[in-house]
């Protein structure tokens, strides 16, 4: 298997750590994790796509791990972290890649297939809706406002902070173990993320990419539709999103595919990562 190594990459006005392997000539794929995660959700997947002959990319996003955690909270925009992915696509060399996105990090790479489409070779989705379908279904939906209780708990600056560290970080490994198939989470693994959470500045950072999205929001993107080709994974179990959120972003896409897993959650690309990858490979060749 190819060996992982991290570089500092500097991109839009901050610095971020990326994990990094596969050939340098390969095509760039792009892999955005979500929260509470980091570059580390994508171990099985980074040596994988890389052996199958992609120069891969997985930053730690902004604010996460040891990346830069700008202070103010508007520093968390979805305007800001789609910038950020494309100038990791500059910071390459390249004109487009492949972006692969979970979570906030599906989110991010929507928006930059809203309003950067000529930056993005294709598109890859698991579990988060276009940003235009989950403001909808906030607004619409009395069923995806209750899943989506979380987010409103984390405007409030400072208890959440306190309430999550407590115990070890018992409140975060509970909420992964609960959401997730029985043993996607190793204690390795947790060891690993309470060490990511817990770097100075890092959580307050992580909540910021919530509390940006209510109090600032984002323009309306330059193209609401999507225009690169997009295959949507998606785990019918999700305890965040419901799969109607899957069949509405489908159709706003011009060239989209969406897979449907009925056994997984939200964490499919950790419960199936032989299969997701296999399935990245196939679509992008």
């Amino acid at each position: 298997m190819p060996d992982i190594e991290f570089a500092r990459v500097k991109t839009n006005g901050i610095s971020l750590n990326v994990a990094q392997s596969g050939p340098e000539s390969g095509p760039l794929a792009i892999l955005l994790h979500g929260f509470p995660e980091f570059w580390y959700g994508w171990k099985k997947h980074i040596p994988a796509l890389a052996a199958a002959g992609y120069r891969v990319w997985a930053p730690d996003q902004r604010g996460y791990n040891t990346s830069d955690k700008p202070p103010l909270v508007r520093d968390y925009s979805l305007d800001t972290l789609a910038a950020d992915v494309v100038g990791l696509v500059d910071a390459a060399g390249r004109e487009r890649a492949i972006l692969v996105g979970h979570d906030w990090g599906a989110a991010v790479a929507w928006w930059v297939a809203n309003n950067f489409p000529e930056r993005i070779y294709k598109l890859v989705i698991i579990n988060v809706p276009h940003p235009l379908v989950l403001r909808r279904l906030l607004r619409t939906s009395p069923r995806q406002l209750m899943r989506s209780w979380y987010m409103f708990l984390m405007q409030l600056p400072g208890l959440v902070e306190w309430v999550s560290r407590r115990n070890n970080w018992h409140m975060l490994v509970e909420g992964l173990k609960s959401s997730s198939m029985p043993g996607t989470f190793t204690d390795a693994d947790f060891d690993e993320y309470r060490r990511a959470w817990s770097r100075p500045g890092a959580y307050t950072a992580m909540l910021n990419w919530y509390r940006a999205m209510f109090r600032y929001g984002a323009r309306r993107p330059k193209h609401e539709r999507i225009a690169p080709q997009t295959l949507m994974l998606w785990g019918r179990h999700d305890k965040f999103i419901g799969p109607e959120g899957a069949e509405l972003s489908l159709a706003m896409c011009d060239r989209g595919e969406l897979v449907m897993f009925d056994d997984n959650t939200h964490w499919l690309q950790l419960e199936r990562p032989e299969e997701v990858c296999r399935r990245i490979v196939e679509f992008c060749r």
